[in-house]
């Protein structure tokens, strides 16, 4: 007897859609954030160890060799790319090498040679300053404390803690905004104020992962968790987060808004980073038509 539409159309909804490689997509309800203390750190220390799978090779994406080299490339991040800070950067410090060299920069000279990453005068002031007080304060080096870093103009917390976890071995949490977006739709902060989300999300974790989760946050909210797109359907940890269903669900879709290495495509650094605890990101080779998964 032959079917009608109607049974059809039933026939086909009922089957689970098909995920990118083929297997039946499973459905994924979204988590809800614990009512408990207990119960939001148990649930945090999980989507932090989904992250870590996910990103073994997690790794600062701005390109530098000491630590005058990352606190001047960061201060460049701000409203850019990182991969346009490391287009900028070789020429910067091929001619000024040293915070004593920037410190002498003509103005105008130093503004052409980073207007490339935007705000090029402002950024340009806060270079100068900084390296003016690093020559003239800290005998050209740059410091190793919180304290003393926040002193330098155009540094912040943020900037400061890139430093000290990424060169001094100072755990610190970085709250850019990829992390304050996902440290609230984890639930691990309601606030907008990047000083209030670092201390909120400080008091889930131990120091000794401060500055390994920066990296996790950051490199899902770059290449999955988007601001206006979020991936949901392709997120390795979906299954555990409380705002899953924001973005698109569908598998497939999702897929298609996956970025860098997840997407087959190059990263945002254009050398790996030297002497830094795991491998480098791979290459888009090594990479292209991953179902979700680096």
């Amino acid at each position: 007897m032959a079917k009608t539409g109607s049974e059809q159309a039933k026939k086909s909804a009922a089957k689970p859609k098909k995920g990118p490689a083929g297997a039946p997509a499973t459905k994924i309800r979204r988590a809800k954030v614990p009512e408990t203390r207990t119960g939001l750190v148990r649930q945090a220390r999980r989507i932090y160890r989904g992250l870590a799978e996910a990103y073994p090779y997690a790794h600062p994406e701005l390109d530098f060799e000491n630590a005058y080299q990352l606190l001047v490339a960061t201060v460049l991040s701000a409203q850019t790319t990182d991969l346009r800070v490391n287009q900028t950067t070789p020429a910067l410090f091929a001619a000024y090498p040293t915070p004593e060299d920037l410190a002498a920069a003509d103005p105008e000279a130093l503004e052409e040679l980073i207007r490339p990453t935007g705000f090029f005068r402002a950024k340009a002031r806060s270079l100068l300053g900084l390296a003016k007080s690093l020559r003239d304060d800290f005998g050209g080096e740059v410091p190793g404390t919180l304290k003393e870093l926040v002193t330098l103009p155009g540094v912040g917390r943020k900037t400061a803690n890139v430093v000290l976890g990424n060169v001094f071995g100072v755990p610190g949490i970085t709250v850019d905004t990829h992390f304050g977006r996902l440290a609230r739709r984890f639930g691990w902060s309601t606030s907008e104020d990047p000083v209030v989300v670092e201390q909120d999300v400080a008091a889930l974790f131990p120091k000794r992962d401060w500055t390994m989760l920066s990296h996790y946050l950051v490199f899902h909210g770059r290449r999955v968790c988007h601001a206006r797109k979020p991936a949901c359907g392709a997120c390795p940890i979906a299954a555990i987060c409380p705002s899953y269903g924001e973005g698109e669900t569908d598998p497939e879709k999702a897929q298609t808004l996956l970025k860098y290495e997840l997407a087959g495509k190059p990263g945002q650094r254009l050398k790996p980073p030297p002497d830094f605890p795991g491998p480098p990101a791979p290459p888009a080779a090594d990479t292209a038509g991953a179902a979700g998964a680096p």
